[in-house]
């Protein structure tokens, strides 16, 4: 397991020294010159060189590209255009905020989603798992934005069960501004999830070995929960371990429509002001989250399951 580890480590590295330099092109080649995005199109030369050069980006780009792998290995990038702080400050202050409102989320969709499709595949051919398929493919054919809008106008404005928008820090009052995202969190989250857990569950359900345990005598909470569920803990790893780094970053509509200051929302305004040092920070920063949750994700296969081997 130390070896296997180790190596995936190593091969890490070239995956994340190619996605910084896709991102360092996309940002500092492609997408033009940032300090012209800064200042405009009425800057004076010398306020442009001055500015240039007080970014660093007056040197080659080769050096400028060393330059942002050292920002990586060593976390530090450096300081926001638009604010003037501290980057890596900023994100680990905005990283606990996005996460209270993703966690929940992301914990009672998946319950309920997993819930729902062990009920589904016990009843599936009737009329319950129809009605289930087509509540659940209405529910991801509905835009995000829709429900966003829906949730702030009628439940929020209308009738009144939730603050429309805004966050508090205090322990005592940030259930009630996390409330509304988080259900629509739940929502936009079910539909989806729950077609995925189906089909897993259906994919087990009609093994070799569910029929002998069947035509053993026993009990279908046991046939369903003991061994429908421990064997589709595979794909259920993987569709969770690979959605964490989502729940660290943010969500990006839920974040902006609720004026709640996580890393979504930092990333939204760091576009808007072309602010170049949050944006590679954040894509960097869930790039390598990424990776490192793929590596748990190999890694728990051969816990959950022992016919998996490590090589």
């Amino acid at each position: 397991m130390f070896n296997f580890i180790i190596r995936r480590l190593l091969y890490a590295i070239p995956i994340i020294i190619g996605i910084a330099l896709i991102t360092f092109l996309l940002f500092n080649v492609v997408g033009g010159d940032p300090v012209l995005q800064m200042v405009g199109k009425h800057a004076t030369p010398q306020v442009i060189e001055e500015l240039r050069a007080e970014m660093g980006l007056n040197r080659p780009l080769p050096m400028q590209f060393v330059d942002f792998l050292r920002q990586i290995v060593t976390f530090d990038y450096g300081r926001s255009y638009s604010s003037k702080r501290d980057v890596l400050g900023m994100m680990i202050q905005a990283a606990p905020v996005s996460f209270t409102l993703a966690f929940p989320g992301f914990i009672i969709s998946l319950c309920l989603s997993i819930s729902a499709s062990l009920f589904v595949a016990f009843w599936r051919g009737t009329l319950v798992d129809r009605v289930f398929v087509v509540v659940s493919v209405l529910m991801i054919s509905v835009p995000s934005l829709a429900y966003i809008l829906f949730g702030q106008y009628f439940l929020a404005y209308k009738v009144g069960l939730f603050p429309i928008s805004g966050f508090s820090f205090d322990p005592t009052q940030v259930f009630s501004y996390i409330a509304l995202p988080v259900l629509i969190w739940v929502v936009l989250s079910f539909g989806g999830e729950l077609r995925f857990y189906r089909t897993v569950m259906l994919d087990e359900i009609n093994q070799d070995y569910i029929r002998t345990a069947r035509s053993k005598g026993l009990n279908e909470r046991v046939v369903m929960f003991k061994h429908v569920l421990k064997n589709a803990m595979i794909p259920i790893i993987t569709s969770v371990l690979i959605q964490i780094p989502f729940l660290i970053t943010g969500a990006l509509l839920l974040e902006s429509f609720f004026a709640i200051p996580g890393m979504g929302t930092q990333l939204i305004d760091a576009f808007n002001t072309s602010d170049l040092p949050m944006i590679k920070a954040q894509v960097m920063v869930f790039s390598i989250l990424y990776v490192v949750f793929n590596i748990l994700t190999d890694i728990c296969y051969s816990l959950v399951d022992p016919r998996v081997t490590i090589k």
